[in-house]
């Protein structure tokens, strides 16, 4: 287990960075076609917008910066990253992972971005998108209150959502790159900024057992898929989770689609090892694509 120390939480960059996506690039091209001498686009993925002035070479930021029109382009082709503008070219907001082999990427969508685990998203995104799947998740499990644990903690959406009524969060999260990915997503600053927040790098599995019994007042589960983490969807995890959670506390697990044919399956299999390891009013939540359970 590895508690990340307090220099981790970052001050606010003195220039804001900017960011690209398609979804930024192509409206500013289409504005540019038309004539236009002004727009209004965001450079931190959508999270907020600000007002730029288009000129011949590319648009101006306020403070006098200019993104050049080929970068906005190179943007615009790729409908698979999220850019960091850094020294003139883009680089691709991604990280490889020495430790399970894997390529972890932050995905843009029209609002907050998601991450690919060697392609897998790991929100919901069809009918959707990560920011209220995240919300639908936590609606699912509140009240939140008094010490939360999140056992995997990706971008750390759920993380921060819950530090707003928890009296604090302790997160997990396996791998580093997941970090080093989400530290440069705008909407997880959060996460490294919070002092509500405790982050840890860690095999959830593995870290379970060191928690004391009757600890959480209230646990997000929100594992990777099965086929990528089928250990976190064992009877002695979930165990393990029971014995960490407060007597009156609750439990999400997200699972997926109850409606595919995988999902259904899944959700059959953890409502009954979730029973069997002693949760109480175990219930699918289908709008969530989830189970909550109880402990008596």
């Amino acid at each position: 287990m590895t508690a990340l120390p307090s220099f981790n939480r970052r001050p606010p960059p003195a220039t804001p960075p900017v960011y690209l996506s398609h979804y930024q690039a192509t409206p500013l091209l289409r504005a540019r076609h038309k004539g236009e001498a002004t727009a209004r686009t965001s450079i931190d993925l959508n999270l907020t917008l600000v007002a730029v002035t288009l000129t011949d070479e590319g648009f101006m930021l306020a403070d006098g910066r200019m993104v050049p029109w080929d970068v906005v382009r190179e943007a615009e082709g790729n409908e698979t990253g999220c850019f960091l503008l850094k020294d003139g070219r883009l680089e691709k907001v991604q990280a490889y992972s020495e430790l399970s082999g894997r390529v972890y990427t932050l995905y843009p969508t029209p609002g907050a971005p998601t991450m690919l685990v060697s392609g897998v998203p790991m929100h919901r995104i069809k009918g959707t998108n990560p920011f209220q799947d995240t919300l639908t998740k936590i609606r699912a499990l509140s009240p939140i209150t008094g010490l939360v644990l999140d056992t995997a903690t990706g971008l750390g959406y759920t993380a921060c959502q819950a530090s707003r009524s928890a009296d604090r969060v302790i997160t997990i999260e396996l791998d580093p790159a997941a970090h080093q990915v989400a530290r440069l997503n705008p909407w997880s600053r959060e996460l490294f900024d919070s002092p509500k927040i405790e982050m840890l790098l860690g095999d959830s599995s593995e870290l379970a057992p060191t928690f004391a019994a009757e600890t959480f007042n209230c646990i997000l589960h929100d594992p990777p898929q099965f086929s990528l983490a089928g250990e976190l969807y064992s009877g002695a995890f979930y165990r393990e989770l029971r014995r960490t959670l407060r007597t009156g506390g609750k439990l999400f697990h997200y699972v997926g689609d109850p409606a595919s044919k995988s999902g259904a399956g899944i959700t059959r299999g953890v409502v009954r090892r979730l029973e069997e390891a002693g949760f109480t009013h175990v219930k699918a939540q289908a709008e969530a694509f989830g189970v909550t359970a109880g402990k008596s």
